[in-house]
């Protein structure tokens, strides 16, 4: 029974969103080490007992691949006297996925990236800076 489940896990596709999650965590992680998003996953993996997909690996490369203009994008955006370093690594990982999504996956609406980014931010952030990732990629969605 046990071998069936694990079948299962490895076999089921994820979704849009798992996949949003798991490139959120390991673009997360990543604030705090120099280590590569493989070996990231391979951990995260690990600890929380989780498969990382694929797709999931990928964004977080590609958000890491980008990251100094995703980070130049922001920071065009932020009000006076804000700098990166203000903001907190849970909404600066947010925004920088949603930045990249928005940038560089073409089949991906950019009103569907900036509402999951808010969704990620209610869930993991305080209201305060849900407000202040929304007010951030409206800004950068009125340039693209």
């Amino acid at each position: 029974m046990c071998d069936n489940n694990i079948t299962e896990a490895v076999n089921k596709k994820p979704s849009k969103y798992e996949i949003r999650e798991q490139a959120f965590f390991l673009c997360f992680e990543s604030l705090f080490s120099d280590t590569d998003i493989d070996e990231i996953a391979d951990n995260a993996g690990d600890a929380r007992d989780e498969i990382i997909s694929a797709p999931a690996i990928e964004r977080a490369k590609g958000v890491i691949e980008h990251q100094d203009e995703i980070d130049a994008l922001i920071s065009s955006k932020l009000k006076s006297g804000w700098k990166l370093s203000r903001i907190s690594r849970v909404s600066l990982a947010v925004l920088r996925l949603a930045v990249y999504e928005m940038k560089y996956i073409e089949d991906i609406p950019v009103s569907v990236s900036i509402n999951e980014a808010v969704e990620l931010s209610k869930k993991f952030t305080v209201q305060e800076d849900t407000s202040f990732i929304n007010g951030v990629l409206g800004a950068i969605a009125k340039e693209l």
